[in-house]
């Protein structure tokens, strides 16, 4: 099956302190982006890439795209106010002649090509699928600043990205999602809304999304220790 990939690099990278969008932050002498180009390039599925960015980093969004030499058309587009919006705004632009859609964060740069893959393969038999992790932690709901429960952690997963879906499941989500005013934290949220089977990729707890610098910081570490060995 032909499948488009949309890469959502708009996030302005606030909470990480950085003085360029997080996207374009470096880590081991490449962006973030770099890591998700590379990675998409090595699908063979993947017939084209849309890359949402933040205004004005149009030139820097499509020097990345030439450094990865990805082989396919690609697509580049401001993103919107709010992540969804981002996603929904490349979405429009995938073409129709793709069955699939994998969304994956930029922020997310350590995902591999194996869970991109099984994504793929998940979402081609199923309908929608995405990478996760089981949760280890115990869970406490907190009520005024105070333990109000312990949250059984039994089948809870945490979700990440990539996140594959058929496409016209994922477009009539989104359009859904804009009739009725919803917004969610995540794309699979949206397809779970209208009824549609997401199925769980069991993905790698170092499939870290970059959000603060203690995150930069691990995340950081982990690709040094990779290229010592």
């Amino acid at each position: 099956m032909k499948a488009s990939a949309i890469i959502v690099a708009a996030g302005s990278g606030v909470r990480l302190g950085s003085s360029v969008p997080k996207a374009f932050v470096k880590i081991g002498g490449r962006t973030m982006l770099s890591y998700s180009l590379v990675t998409v390039r090595q699908i063979d599925s993947i017939s084209e890439v849309v890359i949402a960015i933040p205004n004005g980093f149009e030139n820097a969004a499509r020097a990345e795209v030439a450094a990865a030499r990805l082989g396919v058309p690609v697509k580049i587009t401001p993103g919107g106010i709010e992540r969804q919006d981002s996603v929904r705004i490349a979405l429009e632009l995938t073409s129709a002649e793709s069955e699939l859609v994998i969304v994956h964060d930029a922020a997310r740069p350590l995902a591999t090509p194996a869970i991109f893959e099984a994504c793929l393969s998940a979402a081609a038999r199923a309908g929608g699928a995405i990478a996760a992790v089981p949760v280890s932690d115990t869970l406490k709901r907190i009520v005024d600043g105070a333990i109000s429960a312990t949250v059984a952690r039994a089948g809870l997963w945490q979700a990440q990205t990539p996140q594959a879906f058929r496409r016209d499941l994922l477009v009539a989500a989104h359009r859904r999602a804009v009739k009725e005013g919803f917004v969610a934290t995540d794309d699979a949220d949206l397809v779970e809304r209208t009824g549609a089977r997401v199925e769980v990729v069991e993905a790698s707890t170092n499939n870290i999304k970059i959000t603060t610098p203690s995150d930069l910081a691990i995340v950081e570490a982990i690709i040094a220790a990779r290229m010592v060995d």
